[in-house]
């Protein structure tokens, strides 16, 4: 793999693409600064070395070229502090201010360009959009695996300016590696943990892990669409009608090769989509009519657990239940705790998802789990086996 500590950037310039898509409050305050910390250990040990540092990243959605809202300006107090320098900016992601403040950068200094996504061209993957960024450094580093399932100007298309020079900074690194571990050489029983509203954003994950796992448990609201293919009364639970073939063709080829699908047994139904709503516990396929599922039950709760506590690799993506909701996170704390005890016992843990990382988040579990990953989309395109454009453009020569 070509990461960063496979290079010297005494006197370089190193362009990297970083991931600092972070939330904001009202007040342009970071709320939460994990994918900017991340990125540190990649810039320090370019600066350590003698070289210098150009950032570029994307901030929200914006829609017609600059706004204030998704300047990533915002982020300099945040980002100075932390590298402890005074960090430049550049009004512009490209253009004669960018290229002049990136060619005076000395060594030890910090650069960080305006949001890419200020131009359609990065969302386009433009080749000449991706060269006038290119001119700005002596190296491309990508450190944003976030973006790496797009083929954007900044992850994908630059890097074939950089034929020599184009390296994976440490987040990639590390993620490649750990998803490696679950993907490649997992240690048994390998028990994958997918939860989640809808089973459209995860059959394909279902169906390239079936073969690879020795477990799969399923919750959350998709949980109901098996439910109904097995033959449940959902009640007003959530369903996607469409998937509901597909849910059972899948329990069938479970069955065929030997992979144990685990489903909910109870659920805890609610009168309505709301936290302080009735609630009752009842069999997971037997939900009364009118009333929703809106988490796994006790007994489910105690199944689960069991088989993590047996497992030797965990995966885990997707919530068991509406756990932002106190009455409805009792199943997602259950298999967080799991999950953590199992990691202190010797398993290997990998936590993938907005949601799932929410939830170990709230819980205060992150430092009792292997790893938590930093890009949700593209730890699942890459688990179910699909290439990612911004891995591929670092490891292909070119």
């Amino acid at each position: 793999m070509k990461t960063i500590d496979n290079y010297h950037f005494q006197g370089k310039k190193a362009l990297i693409r970083v991931d600092f898509n972070v939330p904001l409050d009202d007040q342009f305050h970071i709320t939460d600064a994990s994918r900017i910390n991340a990125a540190i250990p990649t810039i320090n040990k370019i600066l350590d070395e003698g070289g210098s540092v150009i950032l570029m990243s994307h901030l929200g959605r914006p829609k017609e070229g600059p706004e204030d809202k998704f300047s990533l300006k915002h982020l300099l107090p945040y980002l100075s502090e932390k590298l402890g320098l005074d960090v430049q900016f550049a009004n512009d992601c490209v253009g004669q201010e960018a290229l002049d403040l990136a060619s005076s950068l000395k060594p030890g200094e910090v650069l960080l360009l305006e949001n890419l996504r200020f131009y359609k061209e990065e969302t386009k993957g433009d080749e000449s959009f991706a060269e006038k960024l290119a001119r700005l450094g002596d190296v491309y580093v990508n450190d944003a695996f976030g973006t790496a399932h797009r083929a954007h100007a900044s992850t994908a298309i630059i890097a074939s300016f950089f034929p020599d020079e184009k390296l994976f900074g440490y987040i990639m690194g590390n993620e490649l590696k750990n998803i490696g571990k679950i993907l490649h050489d997992p240690q048994r029983p390998f028990t994958a943990i997918l939860g989640g509203a809808k089973v459209s954003g995860k059959i394909e994950i279902i169906r390239n892990l079936l073969d690879k796992v020795d477990n799969l448990i399923i919750g959350g609201g998709m949980m109901f669409t098996f439910i109904k293919a097995m033959g449940g009364d959902i009640g007003n639970s959530l369903i996607e009608e469409d998937l509901v073939e597909l849910a059972r063709e899948t329990l069938v080829e479970a069955g065929n090769i030997g992979t144990r699908i685990l489903m909910p047994i109870d659920a805890v139904a609610a009168s309505a989509f709301e936290n302080d709503a009735e609630k009752i516990v009842c069999k997971a396929g037997e939900i009364p009519e009118g009333w929703m599922g809106l988490d796994i039950g006790p007994e489910t709760q105690l199944l689960f657990a069991d088989v993590i506590k047996s497992s030797k690799t965990l995966l885990w993506n997707g919530p068991m239940g509406v756990f932002e909701m106190s009455n409805f996170e009792a199943g997602t704390k259950s298999v967080a705790l799991a999950v953590a005890e199992t990691t202190g016992k010797g398993a290997f843990s990998l936590i993938g998802g907005g949601d799932s990382v929410a939830a170990i988040n709230k819980y205060g579990l992150a430092k009792q789990v292997s790893y938590v990953s930093t890009g949700g989309g593209a730890m699942l395109e890459y688990i179910e086996g699909k290439q990612l454009p911004g891995v591929v453009a670092v490891t292909t020569d070119q």
